[in-house]
């Protein structure tokens, strides 16, 4: 039998049937990174929320505060039934505020480089649209708000959409049309950012009428109708799924094999830790000694960061961190480590302990706990 390609994403054989092939499983249609929710570097569970800041799943940044509520994010397992996905994102309102002050808001929004939006012509008469569509699942029923924010122009559009049954994860799909206005620069610079609300004041809503259109930005139309989620401690909300892509169609979720969608998330956090599960403290890398108290490190990303990250994170205290030299001496630090000369493929990090090495070994240096770790930053 002979078959022929159809030109549809297709074949059709020399009897006149048609086989589509399978959607591949690899691609970059979708322009948001960890939709899936699988990656989590920062931790699976943070609790005590008030204010802007990357807390658990990667990518994905909560923005507000104003007492807007006191929130606990995690990286969840509850999912829609069927779906292929093993985690969502979870926002659960643990100090409520049923009398919003103007000024309070929270959203959920992922800012994506303007470098890899320039297919979708913005600010060209050929401007592109967009759709977008992910899983949604709460206890509060009612009007919601997404947006997309033009960081580069200020501009700005927002479109509704409803929960229409508690406790039930539903689908969701909005179209964006395209914006003739606001050419994106080609840098690594926030493009915009797309985001869902999940509190919003009056400062955001007294305008009356939801921009619908793209404009400049208008704060009072920002989020006309959106409820508010931090009413209740019983409220929470769960989001997974969530892809925006070019056109005015859904098409079916993008998965991305684990290491790839790993690399994307690297680009903006970079974390060395031990994941193991074992009850074992976390080899970093090695280097070599400079003085009689200073070893030299030397750590290499294992993707080129956004940008040269400009600081390092640790945790606990200094002594959580230790060398090792000469075979098995060892010596903890006497403060937390230091980073120098960093770009955005690796860099340098020294290491103190009170004395007695000599310069010229090498040496390895590790943590002296299950739990501590180094991090590098490049977020938008």
């Amino acid at each position: 039998m002979s078959l022929q390609l159809n030109g549809t994403d297709g074949v059709t054989f020399n009897d006149g049937s048609e086989q589509w092939a399978a959607a591949s499983p690899i691609g970059t249609k979708n322009l948001i990174i960890n939709g899936d929710m699988r990656i989590a570097q920062r931790g699976t569970s943070q609790a005590s929320i008030t204010t802007s800041g990357y807390y658990t799943v990667d990518r994905f940044l909560l923005t507000g505060g104003n007492s807007a509520g006191t929130w606990t994010q995690t990286q969840s397992t509850d999912v829609p039934t069927g779906q292929g996905f093993a985690n969502s994102l979870k926002m659960q309102c643990t100090t409520a505020n049923a009398s919003l002050g103007s000024t309070a808001f929270f959203f959920i929004r992922q800012r994506i480089e303007a470098q890899n939006l320039q297919h979708i012509k913005k600010g060209t008469s050929s401007a592109e649209s967009l759709t977008y569509s992910f899983w949604v699942k709460s206890n509060k029923t009612g009007t919601y708000i997404a947006e997309i924010f033009d960081d580069d122009n200020v501009r700005q559009i927002s479109k509704s959409y409803t929960i229409d049954t508690a406790d039930t994860w539903e689908k969701k799909t909005i179209t964006f049309v395209g914006d003739t206005s606001g050419v994106l620069p080609n840098d690594n610079g926030s493009g915009f950012s797309v985001g869902m609300w999940l509190v919003a004041g009056s400062d955001y809503t007294s305008n009356g009428t939801l921009n619908t259109s793209w404009a400049s930005t208008n704060v009072p139309q920002r989020a006309v109708g959106q409820v508010n989620l931090a009413d209740s401690t019983s409220n929470y909300i769960n989001i997974t799924g969530v892809q925006l892509e070019v056109g005015d169609t859904a098409t079916p979720f993008e998965v991305m094999p684990y290491d790839m969608q790993l690399a994307r998330c690297q680009r903006y956090y970079y974390k060395l830790a031990n994941d193991s599960g074992a009850a074992t403290a976390c080899l970093f890398g090695n280097g070599s000694i400079q003085s009689s108290t200073q070893l030299a490190g030397s750590i290499k990303f294992t993707t080129q960061m956004r940008i040269p990250p400009t600081s390092m994170e640790t945790t606990g205290t200094a002594s959580d961190y230790r060398i090792w030299y000469a075979g098995n001496a060892a010596q903890n630090c006497t403060s937390l480590p230091l980073l120098s000369g960093v770009t955005s493929w690796g860099g340098r990090i020294y290491f103190t302990v009170s004395g007695g090495l000599t310069s010229g070994q090498a040496g390895h240096f590790r943590s002296t706990t299950t739990d501590a770790y180094l991090a590098w930053s490049a977020e938008l």
